[in-house]
């Protein structure tokens, strides 16, 4: 019997409103047979992805929705479906927890699989759905306690209104702000003639100068060991510099530019690259896009050092894949913007990224996703990765070479890899792939192998659901096994990183949102609690976290990890808390702290840490989740659980006094200031506990480099800024109407910076085969008619407005918008970049 190809089942999905019976959501899936096949009335099932969780017994059309497990669900006909035509349309209404207000939190990746449950089935790949416009407030509020205003054209005009475009000697030329920066007269002339002298220990660092000159020039500069006779040259050295507001004074330097030549001087080698970095800042920013033969650089003396030591930026590649050219390409933008730690998340519940050797089976099986059956060949589609095992997004794997050329490529720019191996939770990759080796070595008869690295109790009953909907993630962590586990996969990077030459000091092992319920019936578990004496699963984990420590002590690496590894449960005048874990205070344990949601109740976390004794960094979710939408639009990509993230939110992020900015909770209501009078602040132990920031990019919505791009910049930009740059003057300016007016300047100078430097410097960097320039976000440009007026204007002063009369999309030719024009009923008005990238289109 023919059936329906995929491909020629239709799928739409809506939104009909939020706030539907409590806090739940109602939507329509619907089903169109555009084959000239029916589709038959049984034998079959559609497999889809939804972050948010569907109630079963509310879906109407004769199916059977069944959470599978995680994200992943299937949809059957119950016996009175009945045969779906050609041309006929069949409608699934369904209530789902909570609110769905964005594109991103649509259902995604659909396939059907035919003859399901015996030897001939086959799968056919359906795609995405066709998501209807969230066109109504109560598709795009999440309840009534929502005072978060949807974003439109003229909220954005308002909310850039205090924006004003300056002259370019107003706008500080190197991003971050060094400590000072000095101009003279005059200027010095990089030409095919100009030497780049260095001495041998300076040799990676002048070939990263020589390299990117070339980027810009089209030219190769020759390199010397001593000054050649008349010769202009840039000189790199190492010596002394004078610098005292700094957490990393090795990384400080001194650049100065006269007619003469340029002279680059590094604290250390860092320090030299560093410099080198601010040197590709003021060259001619329009050289990036269309290199010049000679390069023009003003005079000036730059002296400077960061305020923090640790800089970073973290990655999820476990929940999607992005491939290695995407990684060196934003290696190559952190380094442009110095920072200098890069948070490699290698594995989750829905990925194992990272080739370990010793373990074939990780990137085998636990790297693949898509179709199956019984998820020995690999594992269930995540995040809409959709049927097709080779799916770019939710399969693929880093090799040993990948790997190895990664750590050469960050290492040769001063970026210290920080590999993150995620347990014992969020490991059901690692579980199923280990599971796959137990049950082939057995049928070889080989028992002691098939248990060696053996992460599951097979007996295990315990009942619990992750916060990602897993119900099988946890390692079992009171077998030998689980240790011999980690310790193979620890030689094994280690190995990796030896032979790339790069520096391995931290190791991160995530330890976070390990579920209530895990290990209660375990008969492993129990057994081994009674066997040492335990009465509660907490002295379990800190027996994992102790035998964690003592190897990465083994290998002489520092203990990183999510907050929750250094909290501890506590009641405190009835009410269940968590506070610091003294236990781990002194076992060179580093707490990334996360979770600042305002109205949360945990918004000091990382300052009780610090506080406390540990070595903190702070990876704030209300300012640094780059992950989380810039705005709540519902074609803006990303999740909003910890709010929505404009550029500006990470620029106004104050690391030693979060609360200086904090104005509203996740839904747009009032702080109360008593709550946040109550919080806990740094003491000046604890100031000096916090090591530095990190910004973070999960991957839930990443399914491809535009997607990265788009988020990760200009907040990386911010980020940056927050990372290097000395306290803005606002953070100690009392009043608040003069503290706001400040705030408000400095955003202003920034955002010019952004729109007249550093996006048209990043329309043509990195420079890459087969790349164009870096794909940051446009921002969209403020709209409002008044008076039979448009006004327009932009977030990022100096960016082209461009917009159209006649109802067709702008295009790099359209109407340059410099001033308000008579409104028409037709006009749309978009954003452009200098490479011509626009922004998404505002229609009038």
């Amino acid at each position: 019997m023919n059936k329906p190809a995929g491909a020629h089942l239709k799928l739409t999905w809506a939104n009909k409103t939020n706030a539907h019976n409590g806090d739940n959501f109602l939507a329509t899936l619907t089903l169109t047979n555009l084959s000239e096949h029916a589709l038959p009335a049984t034998g079959w099932a559609i497999y889809f992805n939804t972050c948010r969780k569907i109630k079963p017994e509310t879906v109407s059309g004769d199916v059977l929705v069944t959470h599978v497990n995680g994200d992943f669900w299937s949809l059957e006909p119950k016996p009175e479906f009945g045969v779906v035509q050609s041309g006929e349309t069949r409608t699934f209404d369904y209530e789902g927890l909570f609110w769905v207000i964005s594109e991103t939190d649509a259902p995604l990746g659909f396939y059907i699989v035919y003859d399901v449950g015996t030897p001939n089935a086959h799968m056919e790949v359906i795609g995405d759905p066709e998501i209807a416009e969230f066109a109504t407030l109560e598709q795009r509020h999440r309840n009534a306690n929502d005072k978060v205003a949807p974003s439109n054209a003229a909220l954005t005009y308002e909310q850039n209104a205090g924006l004003s475009l300056l002259p370019a000697d107003a706008i500080s030329k190197i991003t971050p702000t060094p400590l000072s920066y000095t101009a003279a007269a005059g200027e010095f002339l990089i030409t095919k003639n100009t030497y780049i002298v260095h001495s041998a220990d300076l040799a990676n660092e002048a070939a990263l100068l020589q390299a990117s000159l070339h980027d810009v020039s089209g030219k190769t500069l020759q390199r010397a060991a001593i000054t050649p006779a008349g010769a202009a040259t840039i000189k790199l050295q190492i010596g002394a510099v004078n610098v005292s507001e700094t957490l990393a004074p090795n990384e400080a330097y001194q650049l100065d530019v006269s007619p003469s030549g340029i002279v680059i001087t590094g604290a250390s080698a860092a320090g030299v690259c560093n410099g080198i970095q601010s040197l590709r800042q003021l060259l001619p920013v329009a050289a990036y896009l269309n290199p010049q033969a000679e390069l023009a650089v003003g005079a000036c003396k730059v002296v400077d050092a960061p305020r923090f030591a640790y800089r970073g930026m973290h990655l999820d590649v476990g929940r999607n894949f992005t491939s290695k050219e995407t990684i060196l390409r934003l290696l190559e933008c952190m380094s442009l913007y110095k920072l200098n730690q890069f948070h490699f998340h290698l594995t989750d519940d829905e990925g194992w990224r990272l080739e370990i050797p010793s373990l074939p089976e990780l990137t085998e099986i636990g790297s693949q996703r898509g179709y199956t059956a019984d998820e020995t060949d690999n594992l269930v589609p995540c995040f809409g990765s959709g049927g097709d095992v080779a799916g770019k997004a939710g399969s693929g794997f880093y090799s040993k070479a990948d790997f190895i050329e990664i750590l050469k490529y960050a290492t040769a720019r001063h970026i210290e890899v920080v590999p993150e191996i995620d347990v014992p939770g969020h490991a059901r990759a690692a579980i199923k792939a280990m599971n796959v080796r137990y049950t082939r070595l057995m049928a070889e008869g080989r028992e002691a192998e098939a248990k060696q690295y053996l992460l599951c109790d097979f007996n295990d009953a315990s009942v619990y659901e992750s916060v990602q909907l897993w119900h099988d993630n946890v390692i079992c962590i009171a077998q030998e096994s689980c240790y011999n586990f980690i310790e193979t996969v620890l030689h094994d990077v280690k190995a990796m990183f030896v032979e790339a030459g790069a520096p391995f000091t931290t190791m991160h092992t995530g330890g976070d949102e390990v579920p209530h319920g895990a290990w209660e019936q375990s008969p492993i578990c129990q057994a081994f609690m009674k066997e040492q004496g335990m009465t509660q699963i907490v002295e379990l984990q800190n027996y994992f976290l102790a035998r964690y420590r003592d190897l990465l002590k083994k290998y002489g690496l520092v203990f990183g990890g999510w907050e929750e590894i250094a909290l501890v449960k506590k009641e405190v005048n009835g009410t269940h808390t968590h506070g610091p874990n003294p236990e781990f205070v002194n076992a060179n344990f580093r707490p990334y702290v996360w979770n600042n949601v305002w109205g949360w109740g945990q918004e000091d976390f990382a300052y009780q840490l610090a506080n406390a004794g540990y070595k903190t960094v702070l990876s704030n979710v209300t300012n640094l989740y780059f992950d989380l939408a810039y705005a709540k639009d519902p074609l803006e990509p990303g999740y909003y659980w910890g709010g929505f993230i404009e550029t500006r939110g990470a620029f106004e992020f104050v690391p030693l006094d979060i609360f200086t900015t904090a104005t509203v909770n996740l839904f747009g209501h009032e702080l109360d200031k008593d709550n946040i009078a109550s919080k806990v602040r740094l003491t000046p132990e604890g100031t000096k506990n916090i090591i530095g920031i990190q910004g973070q990019l999960w991957a839930e919505n990443i399914r491809d480099r535009s997607r990265l791009e788009y988020l990760a910049m200009p907040r990386t930009i911010a980020l940056a800024e927050r990372a290097w740059a000395k306290d803005p003057a606002w953070t100690s300016i009392a009043d608040a109407a003069a503290r706001q007016a400040k705030i408000d300047a400095d955003w202003n100078e920034f955002a010019n910076r952004l729109g007249q430097r550093e996006l048209p410097r990043l329309d043509g960097f990195p420079r890459a085969e087969g790349f164009g320039g870096y794909g940051y976000r446009i921002p969209l440009p403020g709209v409002k008619v008044e008076a039979g007026k448009l006004y327009a204007n932009i977030s990022a002063p100096g960016l082209a407005i461009r917009y159209t009369t006649d109802g067709s999309d702008p295009t790099p030719a359209s109407a340059l918008y410099t001033g308000p024009v008579a409104a028409t009923a037709t006009m749309k008005v978009a954003a452009f970049s200098s490479s011509n990238r626009r922004s998404r289109v505002v229609a009038v």
